[in-house]
C-alpha cells in the first residue's frame, strides 16, 4: 500500500511526462494535493518561449486595419479581428491547453488511476496566461486509500 507522498509523488512524474510528451517540456514546478475524492496539481512555470510571446501585449500598428486582411480590423466582431481578445493570443493559448487536456484524457486517467488506484469520474482544467502556472483538478469515484503517515518521534 502507498503512502499519500507516494501516490502525490507519482501523479506528478506521470503528469510531468505527459506535458513533457505533448508539449515538448515540463513544468518548472510541480505539487500535486489528495483532499478526499479531489486531487489537486499545480503546475508552475509551464509557458513555451513561443507561448509567452503570443501572449505577450503588442503594439497597435499606425495606419489602417492591423494587417490581417480587414481594413476595419474587427473581421469576426472579437476584439481587433485577430481572433483574440485584447489584441493578444491569450483566449488562442487557453483553448489550445484546455483542447490538449481533452484529448489527451485518456492518458491522464491512466496516469491517474495506477497512482491513485481508484476511477477518475471528471477532469477540469484552466491555465493563467499572467503567472503562467496551470491547475488541473480530477475528481475520483472515492477516496483512496493508503498508508497512514507515520507518527512523529
Amino acid at each position: 500500500m502507498k503512502s499519500q507522498g507516494e501516490i502525490e509523488a507519482a501523479v506528478c512524474d506521470g503528469i510531468s511526462r505527459f506535458q513533457q510528451e505533448l508539449i515538448g517540456r515540463g513544468p518548472k514546478d510541480i505539487h500535486s494535493h489528495l483532499i478526499g475524492t479531489l486531487l489537486v496539481v499545480r503546475l508552475q512555470g509551464v509557458l513555451t518561449p513561443s507561448e509567452r510571446q503570443l501572449i505577450a501585449p503588442r503594439e497597435e500598428s499606425s495606419g489602417n486595419g492591423n494587417g490581417n486582411g480587414h481594413e476595419n480590423g474587427n473581421g469576426n466582431g472579437n476584439g481587433n479581428g485577430n481572433g483574440h481578445e485584447n489584441g493578444n493570443g491569450r483566449s488562442l493559448l487557453k483553448q489550445v491547453r484546455s483542447h490538449m487536456v481533452v484529448t489527451g484524457r485518456s492518458r491522464l486517467e491512466t496516469i491517474v488511476e495506477d497512482a491513485v488506484g481508484v476511477k477518475l469520474v471528471s477532469v477540469h482544467h484552466d491555465i493563467s496566461t499572467i503567472t503562467g502556472e496551470e491547475l488541473i483538478v480530477f475528481s475520483l469515484a472515492e477516496a483512496p486509500i493508503y498508508r497512514p503517515k507515520k507518527p512523529k518521534a
